[in-house]
C-alpha cells in the first residue's frame, strides 16, 4: 500500500492515480532527454563559433542581452557604466 497525493492506492480502482503519476514521470523524462540533446547541440555550435575565431564568452553575453527586453538592457548597461566608471576602467572613446 502506498500513499499518493493524500491517499491510500492500494487496488485496481486506484489503478489511474498510479498510471497518472507513471505518465507524469515519463513526459518529464521525455523533456529532460530532449533537453540535453538540444543543450549538446548549442555546445556544438559554440565550439564552432570558437573554432572560426569568435569569442565564445562575448557570444554568450550577447545572447543574454538580446533576451532582455530593451528598458531591462538599458539599465542593465547603465548600470555597468556607472560602475565601470566609479572603478575607472571605463574606456572613453573619442570620435
Amino acid at each position: 500500500m502506498v500513499y499518493i497525493n493524500g491517499r491510500l492506492v492500494s487496488g485496481d480502482k486506484d489503478n489511474t492515480v498510479v498510471e497518472d503519476l507513471k505518465r507524469y514521470i515519463e513526459r518529464i523524462e521525455k523533456l529532460e532527454s530532449e533537453r540535453e540533446e538540444i543543450s549538446q547541440c548549442i555546445r556544438g555550435i559554440y565550439n564552432e563559433a570558437n573554432s572560426n575565431g569568435f569569442n565564445t564568452k562575448a557570444i554568450r553575453q550577447i545572447i543574454k542581452l538580446r533576451k532582455m527586453n530593451n528598458d531591462d538592457r538599458e539599465e542593465h548597461e547603465m548600470l555597468l557604466m556607472t560602475y565601470k566608471r566609479a572603478l575607472g576602467i571605463l574606456v572613453e572613446i573619442d570620435e
